[in-house]
């Protein structure tokens, strides 16, 4: 028997040329003794699944037919609503063992299945980061402590006589956890988006990294890896017939500036300290702030480096699509005001551990303030505003996505109360922004991190 898989797929499908590879990588692969899984974020975010409402995702689940998926915290970005609709027309099996609504299984879902291939049985479970409430549009779903329910779900399936089980995991971090405590055989994981592939004692924990550019193939019994690079492999050329025709369709190909240089948009240049592309979203929230409220008091702008998702560099002719699809949520930039003590307490955050990611990770981007920030033992060393060292008792505005007013995970220092305006959605600032201003972002030491 053998697993093929994929997770975080998010803004590829925005790229036909990916997801057809990997369409095809997987049916190249695929036979009678192999079982294609997902684990979470296959549904958004991106461009497509923005203006489609998670719809676009049904093209490459219709194309590959999984056998089994779980839930990433972005599969909930339109609501439940949507999601068990979006569960109700996909051809794989959905698991959850730690989702509810209202007391019962989110969309009917179940816990856990039994699957057979190449004459062997192995039983699949999904377990879901229990933070999600506070990273995504919930409303209202009851996310348990995965591990008891991972636990119940590991024991009816011992109890039916498998072969192997198998955890589809979009814990991130606590995958580690789940693998060390649980009598699991394997954990599929995802939520984190760097590649992962390691024994935690008999367990087998692999991840394949976000994007949907590479492919994991696990042999069972023997828990050898496989690492498929999808743009190596076959490209479904309908599949990508299919998604060229609904980007040309989204009506998002106006041209809204020109990159000379180009812009890199990877995990590094999101999660490392300051880069370009973090500089040019803040400085647009920055400048919209100011446009609509003057600079008095002092405006900084505000990005959390998880809001800045990945993708092909911007280069050359940039269209509102590429702006949309750097930040592609439905969320309202709002202006915040805080006192000088809590705006350093904000910037403090930005190294802390929410629960995803690295631990050597940097959350924030910003925009009319210097920071330096020292990993050893120093902490937060230097915070300026316009070269002028941050006043406790002070007011100061910050320009920052809605989203981070309505959860603790990033920034909780920062709460609904804090705003005091509401600018228009944070793409539409970006778009507007680069019309006006253009896009020409540089390196000049906003943030520096030591000690890392």
């Amino acid at each position: 028997m053998r697993l093929l898989h994929y997770s975080d797929i998010e803004n590829a499908h925005d790229d036909p040329a990916t997801i057809a590879g990997l369409a095809g990588t997987i049916e190249s692969l695929r036979d009678g003794r192999t079982l294609v899984c997902g684990t979470g974020d296959d549904v958004a975010p991106g461009v497509l699944p923005l203006v489609s409402e998670g719809e676009i995702a049904l093209e490459f689940f219709g194309a590959v037919s999984p056998d089994v998926e779980t839930f990433g915290n972005h599969d909930f970005d339109f609501g439940p609503d949507r999601t068990a609709e979006i569960v109700r027309r996909s051809p794989q099996r959905w698991l959850s063992a730690n989702v509810r609504r209202g007391g019962e299984p989110f969309a009917g879902v179940d816990p856990w299945c039994i699957e057979s291939a190449g004459g062997s049985t192995v039983g699949f479970f999904g377990v879901t980061d229990p933070t999600t409430p506070s990273i995504g549009d919930d409303g209202d779903l009851a996310f348990a402590d995965p591990i008891p329910a991972a636990r119940e779900a590991i024991g009816a399936l011992r109890e039916r006589g498998v072969d192997r089980v198998v955890a589809l995991s979009h814990l991130g971090r606590d995958d580690d956890r789940l693998a060390a405590t649980c009598d699991v055989d394997v954990v599929l994981g995802g939520h984190v988006h760097s590649e992962r592939v390691e024994r935690i004692g008999e367990t087998v924990l692999t991840r394949p990294g976000s994007g949907g550019g590479t492919l994991l193939e696990i042999d069972l019994p023997s828990g050898e890896v496989t690492r498929h690079d999808v743009t190596d492999g076959p490209v479904d050329a309908e599949l990508a017939a299919r998604y060229r025709e609904r980007l040309a369709g989204a009506g998002l190909d106006t041209v809204v500036g020109r990159v000379s240089e180009p812009i890199a948009r990877t995990d590094a240049e999101a999660f490392r300290g300051e880069s370009r592309v973090g500089n040019f979203v803040a400085d647009a929230y920055r400048w919209a702030a100011t446009e609509a409220l003057g600079t008095d008091p002092p405006v900084i702008g505000l990005q959390n480096s998880g809001g800045i998702r990945t993708g092909p560099p911007l280069s050359g002719t940039v269209t509102a699509a590429d702006l949309v699809g750097l930040v592609p949520f439905d969320e309202p930039l709002v202006v915040a005001e805080l006192g000088g003590s809590e705006l350093r307490s904000v910037f403090a955050e930005a190294a802390d551990t929410p629960g995803f990611g690295e631990a050597d990770w940097w959350h924030a981007h910003v925009s009319g303030a210097e920071l330096r920030y020292d990993h050893g033992d120093g902490g937060l060393c230097e915070a300026t505003v316009a070269g002028t060292p941050i006043d406790g008792g002070d007011t100061y505005r910050l320009a920052v996505s809605a989203f981070l007013l309505a959860t603790d995970i990033e920034f909780p220092t920062l709460g609904r109360e804090h705003v005091v305006e509401r600018l228009d959605t944070q793409y539409e600032v970006l778009i507007e922004y680069a019309d006006t201003v253009g896009i020409d972002p540089t390196l000049d030491g906003r943030i520096v991190r030591t000690g890392v």
